[in-house]
Protein backbone atom coordinates (compact mmCIF):
# COMPACT_ATOMS: atom_id res chain seq x y z
CA UNK A 1 0.00 0.00 0.00
CA UNK A 2 1.23 3.50 -0.73
CA UNK A 3 0.90 4.70 2.66
CA UNK A 4 2.15 8.40 3.38
CA UNK A 5 5.82 8.56 4.31
CA UNK A 6 7.35 8.92 8.34
CA UNK A 7 9.03 11.97 9.15
CA UNK A 8 9.84 14.15 12.09
CA UNK A 9 6.50 16.08 13.68
CA UNK A 10 8.81 19.00 12.86
CA UNK A 11 9.21 17.67 9.16
CA UNK A 12 5.51 17.36 9.00
CA UNK A 13 4.47 20.84 10.67
CA UNK A 14 6.67 22.15 7.38
CA UNK A 15 4.90 20.20 5.18
CA UNK A 16 1.41 21.16 6.81
CA UNK A 17 2.50 24.87 6.58
CA UNK A 18 3.40 24.20 2.97
CA UNK A 19 -0.24 22.75 2.13
CA UNK A 20 -1.87 25.83 4.32
CA UNK A 21 -0.87 28.11 1.80
CA UNK A 22 -2.24 26.24 -1.53
CA UNK A 23 -5.37 25.64 0.86
CA UNK A 24 -5.87 29.42 1.32
CA UNK A 25 -5.10 30.17 -2.09
CA UNK A 26 -7.67 28.08 -2.56
CA UNK A 27 -10.20 29.53 -0.37
CA UNK A 28 -10.05 32.39 -1.90
CA UNK A 29 -10.19 31.44 -5.63
CA UNK A 30 -13.59 29.53 -4.49
CA UNK A 31 -14.77 32.62 -3.09
CA UNK A 32 -13.94 35.03 -5.94
CA UNK A 33 -15.85 31.98 -8.27
CA UNK A 34 -19.12 31.98 -6.16
CA UNK A 35 -19.02 35.51 -6.28
CA UNK A 36 -18.82 35.66 -10.55
CA UNK A 37 -21.33 32.98 -10.00
CA UNK A 38 -24.26 35.21 -8.04
CA UNK A 39 -22.95 37.64 -10.95
CA UNK A 40 -24.54 35.57 -13.51
CA UNK A 41 -27.60 36.85 -15.16
CA UNK A 42 -31.04 35.07 -15.11
CA UNK A 43 -33.82 34.30 -17.40
CA UNK A 44 -37.24 34.40 -16.53
CA UNK A 45 -39.02 31.11 -16.82
CA UNK A 46 -42.12 31.50 -19.05
CA UNK A 47 -43.37 27.41 -19.05
CA UNK A 48 -45.87 26.06 -17.22
CA UNK A 49 -44.79 23.10 -15.41
CA UNK A 50 -46.96 20.32 -13.45
CA UNK A 51 -45.63 18.45 -10.97
CA UNK A 52 -46.80 15.57 -8.69
CA UNK A 53 -46.14 15.39 -5.02
CA UNK A 54 -47.13 14.67 -1.88
CA UNK A 55 -49.98 17.40 -1.46
CA UNK A 56 -50.80 16.65 -5.01
CA UNK A 57 -50.35 18.42 -8.08
CA UNK A 58 -47.90 22.11 -7.75
CA UNK A 59 -46.52 24.24 -10.00
CA UNK A 60 -42.68 25.30 -10.56
CA UNK A 61 -43.64 28.46 -7.98
CA UNK A 62 -45.92 26.41 -5.50
CA UNK A 63 -42.18 24.40 -4.91
CA UNK A 64 -40.76 27.16 -3.48
CA UNK A 65 -43.11 26.90 -1.00
CA UNK A 66 -43.27 30.54 -0.33
CA UNK A 67 -39.59 31.37 -0.02
CA UNK A 68 -37.45 33.54 -2.32
CA UNK A 69 -35.03 30.67 -3.74
CA UNK A 70 -35.64 27.55 -5.10
CA UNK A 71 -32.50 24.19 -5.30
CA UNK A 72 -33.80 21.48 -7.08
CA UNK A 73 -31.61 17.92 -6.75
CA UNK A 74 -32.08 16.46 -10.24
CA UNK A 75 -32.38 12.80 -8.76
CA UNK A 76 -32.24 9.82 -11.31
CA UNK A 77 -35.08 7.79 -11.30
CA UNK A 78 -36.41 6.64 -14.54
CA UNK A 79 -40.15 5.80 -15.12
CA UNK A 80 -39.34 2.50 -15.52
CA UNK A 81 -37.07 1.72 -12.49
CA UNK A 82 -38.47 0.59 -9.16
CA UNK A 83 -35.56 2.16 -7.01
CA UNK A 84 -33.66 5.41 -7.07
CA UNK A 85 -29.67 6.08 -8.44
CA UNK A 86 -27.86 4.77 -5.84
CA UNK A 87 -25.53 7.75 -6.49
CA UNK A 88 -28.05 9.90 -6.35
CA UNK A 89 -29.17 8.30 -2.94
CA UNK A 90 -25.66 8.62 -1.71
CA UNK A 91 -26.14 12.34 -2.12
CA UNK A 92 -29.63 12.90 -1.35
CA UNK A 93 -28.07 11.08 2.03
CA UNK A 94 -25.57 13.87 2.70
CA UNK A 95 -28.03 16.70 2.91
CA UNK A 96 -28.47 17.90 6.32
CA UNK A 97 -31.65 19.83 8.44
CA UNK A 98 -33.29 21.61 5.61
CA UNK A 99 -34.27 24.32 8.44
CA UNK A 100 -31.03 26.06 7.92
CA UNK A 101 -31.74 26.71 4.21
CA UNK A 102 -35.23 27.59 5.03
CA UNK A 103 -34.22 30.26 7.51
CA UNK A 104 -32.33 31.91 4.56
CA UNK A 105 -35.31 32.21 1.83
CA UNK A 106 -34.69 28.66 0.05
CA UNK A 107 -36.20 26.11 -0.50
CA UNK A 108 -34.41 22.48 -1.28
CA UNK A 109 -36.55 19.80 -3.51
CA UNK A 110 -35.79 16.61 -5.31
CA UNK A 111 -37.62 16.00 -8.55
CA UNK A 112 -37.27 12.73 -10.55
CA UNK A 113 -39.09 11.58 -13.73
CA UNK A 114 -40.20 8.49 -12.19
CA UNK A 115 -44.03 8.68 -11.00
CA UNK A 116 -44.59 10.10 -7.68
CA UNK A 117 -46.21 6.00 -6.63
CA UNK A 118 -42.98 4.83 -6.98
CA UNK A 119 -41.13 7.92 -5.58
CA UNK A 120 -43.15 7.70 -2.37
CA UNK A 121 -42.33 4.25 -1.63
CA UNK A 122 -38.49 4.45 -1.89
CA UNK A 123 -38.50 7.51 -0.05
CA UNK A 124 -40.12 5.44 2.57
CA UNK A 125 -37.74 3.15 2.40
CA UNK A 126 -34.35 5.49 2.46
CA UNK A 127 -36.26 7.72 5.43
CA UNK A 128 -35.66 10.98 3.62
CA UNK A 129 -38.45 14.09 4.96
CA UNK A 130 -36.78 16.30 1.62
CA UNK A 131 -39.52 16.92 -0.49
CA UNK A 132 -39.74 14.84 -3.41
CA UNK A 133 -42.00 15.54 -6.92
CA UNK A 134 -42.49 13.90 -9.76
CA UNK A 135 -41.77 15.32 -13.40
CA UNK A 136 -43.17 12.50 -15.20
CA UNK A 137 -45.19 13.22 -18.59
CA UNK A 138 -43.40 16.80 -18.64
CA UNK A 139 -40.35 18.50 -19.93
CA UNK A 140 -39.23 20.07 -16.66
CA UNK A 141 -35.74 17.78 -16.82
CA UNK A 142 -35.30 18.17 -20.66
CA UNK A 143 -35.86 21.63 -20.54
CA UNK A 144 -33.21 22.17 -17.84
CA UNK A 145 -30.34 19.35 -19.54
CA UNK A 146 -31.06 16.87 -16.63
CA UNK A 147 -32.56 14.88 -18.98
CA UNK A 148 -31.49 14.27 -22.84
CA UNK A 149 -31.59 11.77 -25.92
CA UNK A 150 -28.81 8.68 -25.82
CA UNK A 151 -26.72 7.41 -28.58
CA UNK A 152 -29.70 4.95 -29.18
CA UNK A 153 -32.25 7.23 -28.71
CA UNK A 154 -33.84 6.49 -25.26
CA UNK A 155 -34.30 9.34 -22.51
CA UNK A 156 -30.95 9.84 -20.02
CA UNK A 157 -31.02 11.25 -17.31
CA UNK A 158 -27.69 13.24 -15.23
CA UNK A 159 -27.59 13.99 -11.30
CA UNK A 160 -27.57 17.98 -10.88
CA UNK A 161 -28.94 21.01 -9.46
CA UNK A 162 -30.32 24.21 -10.80
CA UNK A 163 -31.29 27.31 -8.55
CA UNK A 164 -34.44 29.23 -9.10
CA UNK A 165 -34.85 32.08 -7.50
CA UNK A 166 -38.84 34.57 -7.79
CA UNK A 167 -40.06 37.80 -8.01
CA UNK A 168 -43.48 37.70 -6.32
CA UNK A 169 -45.00 36.05 -9.01
CA UNK A 170 -42.52 35.78 -11.62
CA UNK A 171 -39.62 32.48 -11.71
CA UNK A 172 -36.46 32.93 -12.46
CA UNK A 173 -33.95 29.93 -13.46
CA UNK A 174 -30.18 31.41 -11.83
CA UNK A 175 -27.79 28.34 -12.35
CA UNK A 176 -27.49 24.47 -12.80
CA UNK A 177 -24.83 22.04 -12.37
CA UNK A 178 -24.46 18.74 -13.14
CA UNK A 179 -22.06 15.83 -12.50
CA UNK A 180 -18.92 16.59 -11.44
CA UNK A 181 -20.24 19.75 -10.53
CA UNK A 182 -21.70 18.06 -7.75
CA UNK A 183 -18.27 17.33 -6.16
CA UNK A 184 -18.12 18.51 -2.59
CA UNK A 185 -21.45 20.20 -1.89
CA UNK A 186 -23.98 18.68 0.13
CA UNK A 187 -23.77 20.58 3.29
CA UNK A 188 -25.93 24.52 3.59
CA UNK A 189 -23.05 26.67 2.80
CA UNK A 190 -21.85 24.90 -0.19
CA UNK A 191 -25.43 24.81 -1.46
CA UNK A 192 -26.27 28.45 -0.98
CA UNK A 193 -22.88 29.64 -3.07
CA UNK A 194 -24.78 28.10 -5.74
CA UNK A 195 -27.57 30.53 -5.40
CA UNK A 196 -28.07 34.48 -6.77
CA UNK A 197 -28.47 35.68 -3.02
CA UNK A 198 -25.21 33.38 -1.80
CA UNK A 199 -24.97 32.94 2.32
CA UNK A 200 -26.61 36.46 2.96
CA UNK A 201 -23.49 37.51 4.46
CA UNK A 202 -22.31 41.09 4.63
CA UNK A 203 -18.81 40.11 2.97
CA UNK A 204 -19.98 38.57 -0.12
CA UNK A 205 -20.08 40.13 -3.89
CA UNK A 206 -22.13 41.85 -4.90
CA UNK A 207 -23.18 44.22 -2.12
CA UNK A 208 -26.80 44.44 -1.08
CA UNK A 209 -27.82 40.62 -1.23
CA UNK A 210 -27.33 40.12 2.50
CA UNK A 211 -30.50 42.10 3.20
CA UNK A 212 -32.20 41.13 0.04
CA UNK A 213 -34.50 39.00 2.13
CA UNK A 214 -34.87 41.60 4.98
CA UNK A 215 -33.21 39.81 7.68
CA UNK A 216 -30.25 39.73 9.07
CA UNK A 217 -27.09 38.72 7.25
CA UNK A 218 -26.54 34.93 7.03
CA UNK A 219 -24.34 33.89 9.95
CA UNK A 220 -26.18 36.06 12.19
CA UNK A 221 -29.51 34.70 11.48
CA UNK A 222 -27.94 30.87 12.51
CA UNK A 223 -29.69 28.60 15.80
CA UNK A 224 -30.14 25.39 16.74
CA UNK A 225 -32.02 23.62 14.55
CA UNK A 226 -35.09 23.03 16.35
CA UNK A 227 -34.80 27.03 17.67
CA UNK A 228 -36.38 28.25 13.90
CA UNK A 229 -39.36 29.76 13.91
CA UNK A 230 -40.75 27.76 11.31
CA UNK A 231 -39.09 24.50 12.47
CA UNK A 232 -41.28 21.69 12.27
CA UNK A 233 -39.41 18.85 13.80
CA UNK A 234 -38.55 17.51 10.50
CA UNK A 235 -36.27 20.18 9.22
CA UNK A 236 -37.97 21.31 5.79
Amino acid sequence: MGLPHIVTRAEWLAAREKLLAKEKAATRARDELNADRRELPMVEVDKDYLFDGADGKATLLDLFDGRAQLIVYHFMFAPEWDAGCRSCSAFLDQIGHLAHLRARGTTFVAVSRAPFTRILPFKARMGWVVPWFSACGGEFNRDFAASFAGPDGRVQDRPGLSCFLRDGDRVFHTYSTFDRGLDGIGSTTSLLDLTALGRQEEWERPRGRASALGAPAGSDRVRYHDEYEDYDGYGY
